[in-house]
Order: C-alpha cells, then structure tokens, then sequence
C-alpha cells in the first residue's frame, strides 16, 4: 500500500512537475512576444516633438501680427494727424505754446516775479508798442497795467513825431509816474535818453561809427540836431570841407555825421561831418590817381607857393607839386620868383607815388624844343615845297 501511495505520489509529482515544466515553457515564449524593446521603439516613432515642431503654432500667433496691429495703430500719430488745430490758426498757435510746459515754467515764474516787483518812479522799464498815434504810445510792459509816452515825453525835437514808431516795436522808457489820471504808467523817453542815450553815444565815440542825422535849425557858428532824443551841435567848421556861407541851406538836410565829444555831465553832444567827407574825398583822388599816367601834359592853376614848391589844382579834383626845383632851368631861391597864385601853368607828371602827382615845368622846355624839331608846315598847293632843281627855276625869268 505505501509503496502505491509512493507512486502515486511520484506520478503526481511528476506530474506536477510536468505543469510547471509546460508552463515554464510557455512562460518563456510570452516574455519573448512582448518585444518590448520593440515597444521602446513606437516612443522613438511618436514623431510628438516633431508634431509640436510641425504645430507652428507659435508662428500663427506671429503671422496674425496682432502685437503689430497694436503697433501699426499709431494711435498716437492718430490725434497728430488730426491736424484740427491747422484749419483753425487761431486755436493751432494757442495749443502749441502750451505744448511745452516745462518751457513756460520758468517763463511764467519771470513774468510773475516782474508783476510782483514794486514800480518806483525813475526805473527804467522795457516794454513792446502795442498802440500808436499822433499823441501817444501804448505800451506793453508784462504786468497789471500799460504804460504811455505822450508826445511831449518822446522828445526835444520840434519836428519829432510817433509815428516813427510802430506797432510791435520794443522800447525803453523811464517811469514819471506810477498812476496816471487812466490807471496807466506814465512813460517817458527824454528821460530814458538821458541815461541809455548818452552811454550809446559814447560808444559810438569811442567806435568812432558813422551815423545819419537830419538837421533841425542854423544857430550862430554852426546847426543843430538831435540823436537819441539828445540835442547835438554840428559847428560851420565841421559841415563840409569848405567854408560854408550860408548855414540855412542844410535845414532839412540829412548828413553823415560822426560823434567827437559825447559829455553827458556838461550835456554836449559835438558831432562833424567833415573828417567823413575828407575821408570819401581822399578814396576817390586815390581811385583817380591810380588813373594818372605819368608823362602826360596838361595844363593847371597855381593854388599856393611854399618855400619848396608851389601846388598846382589839375581839376577833377586832383592836385601837384612842382618843386622848386622843376620850376625853371635856371636856379631859384623860391617859387614866387617866377609863380604867383592864381595863375595858369603848363605841366607835365613825372611821378605818382603814394597818392601824390609830382609835377615839373622845366621838364617842358625839353619836350618844347623836340616838339620844334618835328613840327611840319603844310603851305598851299599853289607854293608847296619840293626838292627838285626844275622846280626851284620854275618862275625864273632869264
């Protein structure tokens, strides 16, 4: 019995053994299917990178160019454009000066600080002309209220008149009185003359600048004028490089004249006219000087005699000296032994140097005798001169 029971206890081991066998050998076969490196693979085949690459997604959202729509709406160009304030010059200018705040700043923080500052009367104030008429000027100072130059305020001259001013023109003018019977500053340019005037005329001493003038009325030795708003004395001396007679013929005249003393203690103002003319006179005899050619003869009057020579006016403005020397061929201790004032010579250039015409007569006598040598006489037809023996016995009656 038990060796029965062994056996099939045997059998059913081997058996048993026989399952797990075929089993194991099942077992083996199913690990092998699962190619699972094969598996590892279709990871590899998820082309999924490549898909998102493929998704140009993000280039869609840049191809929509919607941040370049918010770029492309120039917005702020938009209100630029609306060049509304253009059709309206009125409102175009307002904007546009409120446009720079930072600017205006400081510009409102001087205009304040100017209306603030106490006015006392003999301040000099600057201002723009805002108003013209034939009694006075309205000003623009840039605080509360305007100021006015009456016509008797602007100056001395007789002759003067506001409507040499106008409208937008900038001035300076002294305060005589901070309220006037209108509310308004009272202005005057005398006054301000008085101190700006004289510290431009001196300049214009010191630079020694050309100014016009317009001659107001003669007075005893000389006619007077006004620069600045300041009476100006022009002496007879000064008016023209020659003696003036009558003083009364530069009335109204306007001249170029030249400060020589500007002496604002004493009050006077000396202007001269002739160191200008004398200046033009010398550039023109300088241009027709260089026009002279030396050698020429011509003819001029004796204006004066020195001790070495006398001068001699050749005309258009031009003058020679003959000295002593080229006076005569013979020896002569002065001019007057052969020249007198006012009389007529002929003379001949022999030199132009340094703006100066060198004159000689005596150079004459030898132009004289070659001029004899090659002077001709043209007889008649009837008595002409020949050379020929048969003409000589034409008349000769044997």
């Amino acid at each position: 019995m038990s060796e029965e029971i062994l056996t099939a206890q045997t059998s059913e081991d081997e058996a048993a053994t026989a399952a797990e066998t075929a089993v194991t050998a099942e077992m083996p076969e199913t690990p092998e299917i699962p190619v699972t490196p094969e598996a590892p693979e279709a990871p590899e085949i998820p082309v999924a990178p490549e898909a998102p690459e493929i998704p140009v997604t993000p280039e869609a959202p840049e191809i929509p160019t919607a941040p370049e729509a918010p770029e492309i709406p120039v917005t702020p160009e938009a209100p630029e454009i609306p060049v509304s304030p253009e059709p309206a010059p009125a409102v175009s200018e307002a904007p546009e000066k409120p446009a720079t705040p930072t600017e205006s700043m400081a510009d409102y923080e001087d205009a304040i600080a100017a209306s603030m500052k106490p006015i006392h009367e003999g301040d000099i104030l600057n201002g723009t002309i805002i108003g013209v008429s034939d009694e006075e000027l309205v000003v623009d100072l840039g605080i509360h209220t305007e100021g006015v130059v009456r016509l008797e305020d602007a100056s001395d001259d007789p002759s003067f008149s506001l409507k040499s001013f106008s409208v937008g023109q900038p001035i300076s003018a002294t305060v005589i009185r901070r309220d006037n019977a209108q509310g308004r500053i009272q202005l005057s340019l005398k006054a301000a003359a008085a101190v700006l005037g004289w510290e431009r005329l001196q300049q214009l001493q010191k630079d020694q600048s050309n100014i016009t003038v317009k001659i107001s009325e003669a007075v005893k030795s000389g006619v007077t004028t006004y620069v600045e708003g300041i009476r100006g004395f022009i002496p007879a001396s000064k008016l023209s490089l020659n003696y003036v007679e009558n003083l009364d013929e530069f009335v109204g005249r306007e001249i170029e004249v030249r400060v020589i003393t500007a002496d604002p203690e004493e009050k006077r103002l000396v202007l001269s006219a002739r160191d200008i003319l004398r200046e033009k006179a010398e550039e023109e005899r300088k241009k027709k000087i260089s026009n002279v050619q030396v050698g020429l003869v011509t003819e001029g009057t004796v204006e004066t005699l020195q001790p070495y020579g006398a001068f001699v006016n050749l005309g258009n403005g031009l003058s020679g000296l003959i000295h002593v020397s080229q006076i005569s061929q013979q020896r002569i201790k002065h001019p007057s032994a052969v020249l007198k004032e006012g009389q007529t010579v002929k003379v001949k250039i022999i030199a132009v140097k340094d703006g100066k015409i060198s004159l000689s007569m005596k150079a004459l006598e030898d132009v004289a005798a070659e001029a004899i040598e090659e002077e001709t006489f043209h007889l008649p037809k009837a008595e002409e001169a020949t050379t020929s023996l048969a003409s000589l016995f034409k008349n000769i009656k044997l």
